[in-house]
């Protein structure tokens, strides 16, 4: 199939506008998720589960950073991916544990801010600061375990 030239314009111009459409349509979709929006008023979508000091569990975990940087947390402090934090679904805020990427043996002591993360199958987001610090910027996600101690 042949368009002339007068067509081609019109048609990259719809290709773009409907492509652009479609990320502003899952990204709205995206932020309308009950647990996604971190403003006070969400922090009821996860039960609070404390853990005694000296519990651990272990699981994926991943970083997140850039996109949330300056933005408000669950807890209602702003987030600064410098920071020593962490996002955990049902642990109470305040909550320190230590982090261990089982496959540096590296970790770090972070506190939870935040209520996450909200990809299957991961236990914890740590700060771009704490991935860091564990060896996660080098894979993005990573089998840790994370003991309760304070």
């Amino acid at each position: 199939m042949t368009f002339s030239k007068s067509v081609i314009p019109g048609l990259l111009a719809l290709a773009l506008v409907l492509e652009l459409s479609g990320c502003a349509a899952a990204n709205k979709s995206i932020a309308a998720r009950r647990g996604f929006n971190r403003e006070q008023s969400m922090q009821g979508f996860y039960e609070v589960e404390p853990m005694d000091v000296g519990e651990s569990f272990s699981g994926e975990a991943s970083y997140y950073g850039p996109g949330f940087h300056g933005k408000k947390t669950a807890n209602g402090e702003t987030y600064d991916q410098n920071a020593m934090t962490c996002a955990h679904k049902t642990l109470p805020f305040g909550t320190k544990l230590k982090v261990t990427l089982l496959s540096t043996g590296k970790s770090a002591i972070v506190r939870v801010t935040d209520r996450g993360p909200y990809m299957d199958g991961r236990i914890l987001d740590l700060s771009v600061s704490a991935g860091k610090q564990v060896g996660l910027d080098l894979v993005g996600v990573g089998e840790v375990e994370a003991e309760v101690v304070e």
